[in-house]
């Protein structure tokens, strides 16, 4: 088969693959809160910060970011950066690598918890958002927990005690063309409460995400304000070629 062949082969597949992905997301009975998140609130990503390395660090890395450029986004000063957050790190330039060996990790959870330096551009923010407020008590699980976007997860409820436990409420639904029924998620309902009410949970989250969604790209901030340049640069360029072509046509009929 020659180059073009397996060009439109490959070009079928990925759009294959983009429908089934969007038709999975209109399928689904989960309705997806939005995360709101703003890269350029340097606070909320201080806050996320804080929360990651508190919360998170101690399970997952983030390989491909360094304390010191985190702490230059940030607003941070070197010694802000080792007294707050680097707990597990021995200079700026290191990376930020989980606390849990990775045996350890395998006997405990099957497989080592994923690096989430790119988790929000390959799941998606919203996702990410969502899915650290949808655990729910499932006595089956290993951990006590479930979560409705990931059945199955072997990732414990590591922010019980700030939100408190929630139960799922699942409802049967007839299966189109007459296949008996299927239980269907409905809402949470809480059993406990936590230390943050429910605004104050669901803001802890966004600036936790916030920072995710920072990590998985640091230069997006600085990669829009270029495009804006290029783009003005552009439109005067387009302007000067319009009037460059009128000069050059004007006298030919």
């Amino acid at each position: 088969m020659d180059r073009s062949g397996s060009f439109v082969k490959v070009l079928l597949s990925m759009l294959l693959l983009a429908c089934a992905s969007t038709l999975a997301a209109k399928d689904s009975a989960i309705e997806m809160l939005p995360a709101n998140n703003n890269v350029g609130d340097t606070a909320s990503l201080q806050r996320g910060a804080r929360n990651f390395m508190n919360y998170c660090s101690g399970c997952h890395s983030a390989k491909y970011v360094r304390f010191n450029r985190m702490g230059r986004d940030l607003g941070l000063t070197e010694d802000q950066l080792i007294e707050n957050l680097m707990f597990n790190a021995e200079t700026p330039h290191d990376t930020i690598q989980r606390t849990m060996r990775d045996d350890d990790a395998t006997r405990w959870f099957g497989n080592p918890p994923p690096d989430l330096s790119v988790v929000p551009r390959s799941r998606g923010i919203n996702y990410v958002f969502n899915f650290l407020q949808s655990f729910y008590v499932d006595p089956d699980s290993p951990t006590g927990v479930d979560n409705i976007l990931l059945h199955g997860t072997s990732m414990p409820n590591i922010l019980w005690e700030l939100q408190g436990y929630q139960k799922a409420i699942f409802v049967e639904h007839a299966v189109e063309g007459g296949g008996g029924t299927e239980l269907v998620f409905e809402r949470f309902e809480p059993i406990s409460e936590g230390s943050m009410s429910a605004d104050e949970f669901q803001s802890f989250v966004r600036d936790t995400v916030n920072f995710l969604d920072y990590m998985s790209e640091p230069v997006q901030l600085r990669r829009r304000a270029i495009g804006i340049w290029v783009l003005m640069f552009l439109g005067v360029f387009l302007i000067l070629a319009v009037m460059l072509k009128k000069q050059i046509w004007k006298d030919i009929s």
